[in-house]
């Protein structure tokens, strides 16, 4: 493998883990072809690579494999691998009522503080739609959603909510490089934002379940354009 720049410790100012800032380079490695099925994933190989202990390399894996892109088998090790399309769909299909779920909830119980907050991210993602640069982007609209799984002031859904999403994370960043999808995303955010902000459940819940249907048709073109 080609060697990296070591990978930063996390800090308590809201950064990434180094077993998350792992999982996403090796996801999205996996995704883009780079790391291609049946690759074996060395954990030794791969610590020294990112120059990090095997401990956060070993939580990667571990999260990769919830994800459909590793497999873990005995006596083998972890292998890449690439989740079918019925597991695929089925995870999509899972986050999407989920997200609705919380869609609904926030346009009933988001305060006016959490309003603010949700529409003040929704700005920032317009902003950076101009900068054309996909991973911010991605980072911002991770902060869009968590503000409205907070708002659904429902814990136990916003947790398992959460749960899900980082296993269909990998995919959901990928189809941000899609040409000219940063603005489609964030017109299908402000449909979201205009029923939460006007209370009405049913729109909100409709429009993210939409909005995560077309998360997963941008994968599914991202796919073919490799």
């Amino acid at each position: 493998m080609n060697a990296v720049a070591p990978i930063a410790s996390a800090t308590p100012g809201g950064r990434k883990t180094l077993a998350e800032e792992l999982r996403l380079q090796l996801a999205d490695e996996i995704v883009r072809g780079v790391l291609k099925p049946g690759v074996a994933l060395d954990e030794t190989e791969l610590a020294r690579r990112f120059e990090v202990s095997r401990t956060p390399v070993r939580e990667a894996i571990r999260q990769l494999a919830a994800s459909g892109l590793v497999d873990t088998q005995a006596h083998r090790g972890a292998v890449v691998a690439r989740p079918t399309e019925e597991r695929l769909i089925g995870m999509f299909e899972a986050m999407a009522e989920l997200e609705a779920m919380c869609a609904g909830f926030a346009a009933e119980r988001m305060t006016g503080a959490e309003r603010h907050a949700l529409e003040a991210v929704h700005e920032q993602l317009r902003a950076l739609i101009q900068s054309g640069d996909p991973q911010r982007y991605h980072e911002i609209n991770e902060a869009f959603h968590a503000a409205v799984y907070t708002g659904s002031h429902n814990d136990y859904l916003a947790e398992m909510t959460l749960q899900t999403r980082v296993r269909v994370q990998p995919f959901r960043r990928a189809q941000f490089r899609n040409l000219g999808r940063l603005a489609k995303s964030h017109i299908e955010h402000d449909r979201v934002v205009v029923a939460i902000l006007r209370g009405d459940r049913e729109k909100a819940a409709a429009s993210m379940r939409e909005h995560i249907k077309t998360v997963r048709e941008e994968y599914e073109a991202y796919l073919e354009s490799l």
